[in-house]
Formats: C-alpha cells, sequence, structure tokens
C-alpha cells in the first residue's frame, strides 16, 4: 500500500486523530497540506516530523466552517503537489449538551465545524478530482456516534449522523467518477478531548470496562485505517463505514 505520489488534505491536521492521520499517510508516502486553526507551532513540528519520512507537508491556516476557506485548503494542495488525490474531512468539536439545552449558538458551531464543512470539503474536493482525472478518495472520519445515541451530546450525534449519510449518498454519485467515499468511525480515542475521563480512575474504568477490547484506541490505530483506505487496498470500499471502535457498539451486559 503505497501513496508515493499522492495528494492529501486533512482538515483538523495538527492534534490528536488529525496528526496520527497525517502521519500514517505521510509514511506510506504522501505529501499533505495539514488544516488546522489553532497552534501553529504544533503544525510546525508536524510539517518536520513528515519531512523526516521524506515526503513534503505545508501547514494552512484555515477555518473549515467556511467555504472559502475549504476552496483555500483545495488551492493550497494543487499550487504545492499539482492535485488533490486524499480530502480526510476529520475536523470536528462538541458541546455535550442535550436537546433541551443546546443554544442555537451551540448548535450552529457544531453542525458548522463538523457537517457543513464535510459537505462542501466532499464537493470542492470532488471537483478537482474531476477535473484533474484519475479518481481520488474522499474520507470522512465521524464517530461510533453516526449511529449509537450519546444522550447529553445531541448536536454531535446529529452532525455525525449527517456524516453517514453524506458518506453513502455521494460515495453513489461519485462512483462513476473513479471516486470512493468512505467513513472511519472511531469509538473512544486516546486524545485530548477524552482528557477529563482519563484523569478520573472511577470514570476512567468504567468506560475500559465498557469496550471489549478493555482499553482506547491510540490514534495512529484510527489513522492506520484512514491510511487503508486511501491505499489501493480499499479500492472496492465506498458508501460505508468501517469502525475502528473495540467493539464498544456490540457490547453487551447479557440477559
Amino acid at each position: 500500500m503505497s501513496l508515493k505520489g499522492k495528494s492529501a488534505i486533512v482538515t483538523g491536521g495538527n492534534s490528536g486523530i488529525g496528526m496520527a492521520i497525517v502521519l500514517a499517510l505521510a509514511e506510506e508516502g504522501a505529501n499533505v497540506v495539514i488544516d488546522y486553526v489553532a497552534h501553529p507551532e504544533a503544525t510546525e513540528e508536524l510539517e518536520k516530523k513528515v519531512a523526516s519520512l521524506g515526503d513534503q507537508a505545508i501547514g494552512v491556516e484555515a477555518d473549515v466552517s467556511k467555504v472559502e476557506d475549504l476552496q483555500m485548503l483545495i488551492d493550497s494542495a494543487v499550487k504545492a503537489f499539482g492535485r488533490v488525490d486524499v480530502m480526510v474531512n476529520n475536523a470536528g468539536v462538541e458541546t455535550r449538551t442535550s436537546v433541551l439545552d443546546t443554544t442555537e449558538k451551540q448548535y450552529e458551531f457544531v453542525l458548522d465545524v463538523n457537517l457543513k464543512s464535510a459537505f462542501f470539503g466532499t464537493q470542492l474536493a470532488a471537483k478537482q478530482m474531476i477535473a484533474q482525472g484519475g479518481g481520488g478518495r474522499i474520507i470522512n472520519v465521524t464517530s461510533v456516534h453516526e449511529d449509537w445515541p450519546m444522550p447529553g451530546n445531541t448536536a454531535y450525534c446529529l452532525s455525525k449522523g449527517g456524516m453517514r449519510m453524506l458518506t453513502r449518498t455521494a460515495g453513489v454519485e461519485l462512483a462513476p467518477h473513479g471516486i470512493t467515499v468512505t467513513g472511519v468511525g472511531p469509538g473512544a480515542v486516546d486524545t485530548p478531548i477524552n482528557k477529563q475521563t482519563e484523569d478520573d480512575p472511577v470514570a476512567l474504568k468504567k468506560l475500559n470496562d465498557a469496550i471489549p477490547i478493555g482499553r482506547l484506541a491510540e490514534p495512529s490505530e484510527i489513522g492506520s485505517v484512514v491510511a487503508f483506505l486511501a491505499g489501493d487496498g480499499a479500492s472496492y470500499v465506498t458508501a460505508t463505514t468501517i469502525f475502528a471502535d473495540g467493539g464498544i457498539m456490540q457490547g453487551s451486559p447479557g440477559l
């Protein structure tokens, strides 16, 4: 599975799962555009890591909730690397609020960053892929919560459910152009977003006990799934989601 000479964009790419995806793609030979909105120093450090693997990376500060910024990411990839072969819609946020207490502002924030960005990221990447020829890969990083309710985090679940149907519908629409659209649905991952849980031994034990594999995923374990979907080995996979959740969606206390 080689991505040598391929060009990829990763939104939300300078921390957590996004950083792991950037490194996984670079390890397979891809050049990468790293989208970020904060911590430029982390992006610069990541660029150096990619360079050490023999590939190229550029950081681009872009707010993915804005279509013009998404277009800027596409244009930056074309300018730097000549084309766009892989688009990874990874950026995501949550408010941990219920249907009763989510404000309009919170709702718009979550839906814009998570779902709107994935929709227009898919659209703009697909247009570029069609124009340049040769097909391409669009990968949406969703969540187990595209299908599995999480009470108290309703807007987030709604956004991920929308990404589920974006993946399926766009996958069917874009297949004639040689473009696959897939989702990766992580479960609990050892990233800063779960720091509060990890710092609470009782809460962490409860979570680990609910995961059949018995632990949180490492970010690299999600990155490797994305790299697989970007490669030739996944040429017949489209319009579906691969869940990397340690079995948590299938867990049962028994009856």
